[in-house]
């Protein structure tokens, strides 16, 4: 790796959001770990849609555990007394439709939340503001949302739908996300503590948002990351099924219209343009974002986050870091939007993906140079 790149991408990195770090994993070595403002090692920040990823895979290990529950897999319709007795009686018929693979590709027919526009076959449809999910009754807001297009028939980001897709693990596997997290990822690959966001004031959410806010350190993160980076097995063990961890990083039959796939975007359509086609990630509110890049045997997590974000009543962890005010006056650089045209969560992103792409150095070139796509 060409250091003074990586230095070039963190320095990027701390003109993006007000907290956060960089940290690259390449060949199996932690090779860069840098924090700012609140962000350290060992802090619980919220996440925020990153977590969607951790939706996902979870969603791919049950399949495999659970298939005898579940046979049709990923064409599963889920809007069933089975699955979804909490959905009954449909308040639109349509939902009957909908699949599990269309829940966690944002295909579903849900409402984009906020200004988040639909896609159909890479057309940007703008979509007025609707009412979406209500933590304080979080189940039924999300399954009641409103439909904007058929099932399939369009993408929208959308967080009910992975939140959806949360309510029917917990219905085939008998465990609450985190604990189903806990006990099939976290535990076996040695996490230290970390939790999902659910004490929100006065309230406690009674469970995890399928949709995001999960809270791990940044070195497990990577963990996480690293496992997806090698097919989903961890030293001698296959925690992931290992087609489940290939169908991330590819268009899926499941969304035509947008390159995501599986809780996450994948860039096989080359919109990254400095990145591998074979790079795929998550990104999260508040400029959190992980990246898995193949081809370059690389992982990278981009922390980010406001004040509020790394508030340790929102996990109820204790922290013991001590903050200096060093970026108490910080101010954002402008943002650019997504791929699809919305606004979204992106806080440099994308660039920081293909600073640190260009920072692989191959034998010959000690500079450190961006790779062939």
């Amino acid at each position: 790796m060409n250091l003074s790149r990586l230095e070039q991408a963190f320095d990027f990195t701390q003109r993006c959001t007000q907290n956060g770090g960089l940290l690259v994993v390449r060949h199996g070595y932690l090779v860069f770990e840098k924090y700012f403002g609140r962000a350290h090692r060992n802090a619980n920040p919220d996440m925020a849609s990153t977590g969607k990823a951790y939706t996902g895979i979870a969603c791919g290990i049950m399949l495999q555990e659970f298939r005898s529950k579940i046979p049709d897999g990923l064409d599963t319709k889920v809007f069933t007394e089975k699955y979804l007795p909490e959905a009954f009686p449909l308040d639109d018929p349509r939902k009957a439709e909908i699949t599990l693979g269309q829940l966690l590709c944002m295909t579903a027919g849900y409402h984009g939340e906020g200004s988040s526009p639909g896609i159909v076959h890479g057309q940007v449809i703008p979509l007025k503001p609707v009412p979406g999910q209500d933590i304080k009754d979080l189940d039924r807001s999300s399954i009641r949302t409103v439909l904007w297009t058929n099932a399939g028939a369009g993408y929208s980001y959308s967080s009910p739908a992975p939140h959806i897709a949360s309510i029917v693990l917990r219905h085939i596997t008998g465990m609450e996300l985190q604990d189903y997290i806990n006990d099939r990822l976290a535990k076996p690959m040695g996490w230290g503590p970390w939790a999902y966001c659910l004490h929100r004031g006065s309230f406690t959410m009674p469970h995890a948002n399928g949709a995001g806010s999960i809270a791990v350190h940044a070195t497990d993160a990577l963990r996480f990351g690293y496992c997806l980076l090698h097919h989903g097995k961890w030293g001698d063990k296959q925690f992931v099924p290992a087609d489940y961890v290939a169908k991330c990083g590819k268009p899926s039959p499941y969304n035509p219209h947008s390159p995501y796939t599986l809780m996450f975007e994948n860039n096989s359509d080359g919109h990254v343009a400095g990145a591998p086609r074979d790079a795929f990630y998550k990104s999260g509110a508040g400029g959190f974002g992980l990246f898995i890049v193949p081809s370059l045997d690389v992982v990278i997590y981009k922390m980010g986050g406001n004040n509020g974000q790394y508030e340790p009543a929102l996990t109820g962890l204790p922290q013991s870091f001590e903050y200096d005010g060093s970026r108490d006056k910080w101010t954002p650089i402008p943002r650019t939007p997504f791929h699809d045209g919305s606004m979204g969560g992106d806080d440099g992103l994308r660039r920081v993906l293909e600073m640190v792409s260009a920072a692989v150095m191959d034998r010959n070139d000690r500079r450190g140079t961006p790779p062939p796509f």
